[in-house]
């Protein structure tokens, strides 16, 4: 990926690097911005580390420090700090509407409802929720759904950047001259992402022209670079689009790649090793024990990528295809490799069987996500992978959870055989 370009405005912005384009939106985190001073999101951070430093359980700081966190794109030390606050404050609804914003960042929008859904009758509003919520449902292909939400959030701390996503759900919905006057108020008062969010409605309701030339309007000399993407955004299913023009996740039919990516930022980020909750808190331990000194953090910087985008699509990150294992060796994998283990047995020809009915319990789910048989000297596991993060695997172990299907992770070593599902 050349030249990859990232700019940040509030809570909206854009990234494109040859014929990619990212937009960045980043959830809003439940309710209202991550500060009320008028501060950066890494200003932010930093003074909300220091006070946690001083009281870790200061469920304020905690609930601010997930926001700003995630502002930064880090949704797996967002994940630690929301998950703080809830062993704090159980009775919260804050801790889940942060954990549903954490997995709408990380495009696994079926994840994040259960969280919604906890935050409400813990007593979130639709104000509170809808700019989360609206682009969980947006993802899923649920526009109307999406669009209620946003319309519920409009009146609240994050109104501005629920009414660019409920433009662009208009816009996804075929309405462009809805999205377009969504986006007047924000035009009127000098809104530097509004004329970015106007070329993305015209992308998607087939005017790619007048899109090029809105997109180089807002930042002069780049319509040559996000050309094909904005050509092809009509072509894409509904969800698809969504993703696209919210998170960056672009669909390619030839293969799969990891679904999110965070910003590198310049603080150590929490290490998560075994349960979802009890590493991602202790993740948030090994950050507050930092010494004070180190707390401000930097915004996230671009970095240069491979010269080839790598296509992505809306999954979890079991980045390597059926097709492209049975064309390669085992030594594709490497010993230290994180999967998550299913089922285990002395029976491998069990197995099979084992991943069908598990993957009956929500084929949506597990789509594009194939089994692997791990052959070990003692025994044969069913497992799935291989993960980008452990925080990876354990956001899809959590999934796994609700269908009340066990999973564990697990590392190869280079004793073991890892062959796809069905290899004699």
């Amino acid at each position: 990926m050349r030249g990859l370009l990232r700019l940040t405005l509030n809570r909206f912005g854009l990234a494109f690097a040859g014929t990619a384009l990212l937009v960045a939106a980043s959830p809003a985190a439940a309710q209202g911005s991550y500060s009320p001073y008028n501060e950066t999101p890494a200003a932010a951070l930093a003074r909300y580390v220091r006070t946690l430093a001083s009281d870790p359980k200061d469920f304020d700081a905690l609930i601010g420090a997930g926001r700003s966190a995630l502002e930064l794109g880090d949704t797996q030390a967002a994940a630690g700090f929301f998950a703080r606050a809830d062993d704090v404050n159980p009775r919260s609804a804050l801790p889940e509407a942060g954990m549903g914003a954490v997995s709408v960042a990380n495009g696994y929008a079926k994840a994040a409802l259960p969280y919604f859904k906890r935050a409400q009758e813990l007593g979130a509003t639709p104000t509170m929720l809808g700019c989360d919520r609206g682009l969980a449902y947006d993802l899923l292909g649920r526009q109307a759904d999406a669009q209620a939400d946003y319309r519920a959030a409009l009146g609240g701390p994050d109104g501005d950047e629920a009414r660019r996503r409920l433009a662009l759900s208009l816009a996804i919905s075929g309405d462009k001259d809805g999205a377009l006057a969504m986006l007047v108020p924000l035009s009127a008062k000098g809104d530097s992402a509004a004329g970015r969010t106007r070329a993305f409605v015209l992308a998607l309701t087939g005017d790619s022209n007048g899109a090029m030339v809105a997109i180089d309007a807002a930042m002069p000399g780049s319509w040559s670079r996000v050309a094909p993407f904005l050509q092809r955004l009509p072509s894409l299913q509904p969800a698809q689009k969504a993703a696209a023009v919210n998170l960056g996740i672009f669909p390619d039919a030839s293969a799969t790649a990891y679904a999110y990516a965070a910003p590198t930022t310049s603080y150590t980020q929490p290490t998560v090793t075994s349960s979802v909750t009890t590493d991602r808190v202790a993740g948030v331990d090994a950050l507050l024990r930092q010494p004070p000194a180190a707390a401000p953090v930097s915004p996230p910087q671009p970095k240069l990528q491979p010269t080839t985008p790598a296509p992505v699509q809306v999954a979890y990150s079991a980045p390597i295809t059926r097709q492209q294992v049975e064309r390669q060796t085992n030594s594709q994998f490497a010993p230290g490799k994180i999967w998550l283990q299913l089922a285990s047995g002395s029976n491998s020809a069990a197995l099979p069987g084992q991943f069908e009915r598990i993957t009956s319990k929500d084929r949506e789910l597990f789509d594009g996500i194939p089994g692997y048989i791990a052959r070990s000297a003692d025994r044969s596991r069913l497992v799935v992978g291989p993960f980008r993060s452990t925080g990876d695997a354990d956001t899809f172990a959590a999934d796994l959870e609700t269908l009340n299907i066990s999973a564990f992770k697990w590392s190869n070593s280079v004793s073991d055989q890892i062959v796809p599902l069905g290899t004699p």
